[in-house]
């Protein structure tokens, strides 16, 4: 019997894991991308007038926190989807090369056959 384990998987999570891959599909796009840095540039002129203290905790804690994480957020995604693409491929392979063994067991269960009853008709001669 095939699994499906994606199907599996998506029936053992718990409701709150469910939020957390519903936050993480939004926060992982480049339109969340683009507002966080829409909504940190809004802070930029302050933080410059603030002097180096205030820009370096921009930089790092707004900056770095809302863009640069949901960035790479959106290319983690990119991975996943990528890795999954591979891991479907692989499964198609894999049931196909199990079909053609499948007929090539049977093929060679014949000529098994075949032969048997040819060395009994000998024999039985």
């Amino acid at each position: 019997m095939v699994r499906n384990i994606n199907k599996e998987h998506r029936e053992r999570l718990t409701s709150l894991e469910k939020v957390a891959l519903f936050i993480t599909k939004i926060v992982g796009t480049m339109w969340c991308a683009l507002a966080f840095t829409i909504l940190a540039l809004i802070g930029l002129p302050e933080a410059l007038k603030g002097g180096t203290s205030d820009m370096i905790g921009w930089i790092t804690q707004t900056f770095l926190q809302l863009v640069l994480l949901s960035v790479i957020m959106v290319g983690q995604n990119l991975q996943n989807k990528h890795a999954e693409l591979r891991v479907d491929a692989d499964y198609e392979t894999n049931m196909e090369e199990k079909k053609a063994i499948e007929e090539l067991k049977k093929r060679l269960d014949s000529i098994e056959t075949e032969k048997l009853d040819k060395i009994l008709k000998i024999l039985e001669k």
